[in-house]
């Protein structure tokens, strides 16, 4: 008597589903907030093992746009703890309880969001999973260090310094957000491109204001 392998007839399984697209990521998080103000605690609770890309998508944003003189030091200082966070393969952002207790008014994360939102849409078509492992421990000590190197990039006063950076963050946390490795290694581009650009503006700036003072002085 022939037996029947069971898994003969057994349906294949069913491909993985990708991660959730970040335009949607985005929406149901505005979505899900419970009044006029959110703790960071909360947020970050509601984020979960996803809170570092989210950060560094939302703080990397409004970097890639025209904006106020100065305010990139300002997101360059908090794209510090989420780096730190990759370089040490942390799955949960850690803020200290000072922090997480801050209240952060939700109409303005609504409104953030409702900005991002159409944009990630036009291009999140082309990011998927794939080379995974590059988006994970330990290849994500590398990726941190990247980010570092960004928001150090931010914090410093480079005229139009802010834009370059502020792509290289945006693209890297859409990286890990999709698990896309093929884009994480273009960001390694990106990154080598946007420190070129830092200091050849930088020295530019620099030898502008020696030249200044010398001619103040001489």
């Amino acid at each position: 008597m022939i037996r029947r392998n069971p898994r003969m007839n057994a349906s294949p399984e069913p491909p993985k589903s990708p991660g959730r697209a970040a335009s949607a990521l985005l929406d149901d998080l505005a979505a899900s907030f419970p009044g006029d103000t959110i703790s960071v605690g909360e947020l970050l609770d509601q984020l979960d093992a996803r809170a570092n890309g989210v950060v560094l998508l939302v703080l990397a944003l409004p970097m890639c746009i025209p904006n106020v003189p100065g305010i990139s030091t300002i997101f360059g200082v908090l794209m510090l703890a989420p780096a730190l966070q990759l370089v040490l393969g942390q799955r949960r952002m850690w803020v200290p309880k000072r922090v997480r207790d801050w209240r952060v008014d939700c109409n303005t994360l609504r409104r953030t969001f409702a900005a991002a939102t159409p944009t990630l849409r036009r291009v999140e078509y082309l990011i998927k999973p794939r080379l995974s492992e590059l988006t994970r421990f330990p290849a994500t000590i590398y990726v941190g260090l990247q980010t570092l190197l960004m928001a150090l990039v931010l914090i410093l006063p480079i005229p139009f310094g802010n834009w370059p950076p502020g792509i290289t963050v945006a693209l890297t946390a859409l990286a890990l957000l999709q698990r896309d490795g093929l884009l994480m290694l273009l960001t390694s581009l990106a990154a080598a491109a946007s420190t070129y650009v830092a200091a050849r503006v930088g020295v530019a700036v620099f030898n502008g204001v020696l030249h200044w003072l010398q001619g103040l002085f001489g």
